[in-house]
């Protein structure tokens, strides 16, 4: 049993070296250890307020992104239809401007068969009283060839005149 009870001695420096280095350890080290630890607890501190700070920026940089891709797609949008408008705007131009000079070819086309009809009615009407009098000079010539038919066409003439 000597092995597991300590002698006096034994227990009295253990306890002197003992308080020697809790005494030691006091003054220097746990000071030492205590403030490496509150700067440790402050980098730690420090670092959940950094990642706290990022992690707000980052959801506001994402707002922000989420605000201006809905803002493009708005411009985007405002874009698309505009472009329709003006492809409707020059569509309906196009129309207009193609209807005008149709109208305008119409209306060319017009004259110039009105034109060709009255030129066609006047040569048609000069060739009719060219064959009219050729047919009338014909038929005097035969009707006067003798005295008596002279008379009578002279006659009937004055009695048509006075008629009238």
């Amino acid at each position: 049993m000597e092995l597991f009870t300590p002698d006096l001695g034994l227990v009295f420096w253990m306890f002197i070296a003992f308080i020697l280095l809790f005494l030691i350890l006091a003054k220097w080290g746990w000071p030492a250890i205590i403030k490496q630890m509150e700067g440790r607890a402050d980098a730690i501190d420090k670092g959940v307020e950094y990642a706290r700070e990022a992690k707000e920026q980052l959801d506001h940089a994402r707002e922000s992104a989420q605000k201006v891709i809905g803002e493009a797609q708005a411009q985007q949008a405002e874009i698309l239809r505009q472009a329709d408008q003006m492809k409707s705007q020059i569509i309906e131009a196009a129309k207009k401007e193609a209807s005008e000079e149709a109208r305008k070819v119409m209306e060319a086309a017009k004259i110039s068969i009105e034109q060709s009809r009255k030129e066609a009615e006047l040569q048609f009407r000069n060739e009719v009283s060219k064959f009219s009098i050729d047919i009338a000079e014909k038929m005097v010539r035969n009707q006067l060839k003798n005295d008596d038919a002279q008379k009578q066409l002279v006659n009937k003439m004055l009695d048509e005149i006075e008629k009238n």
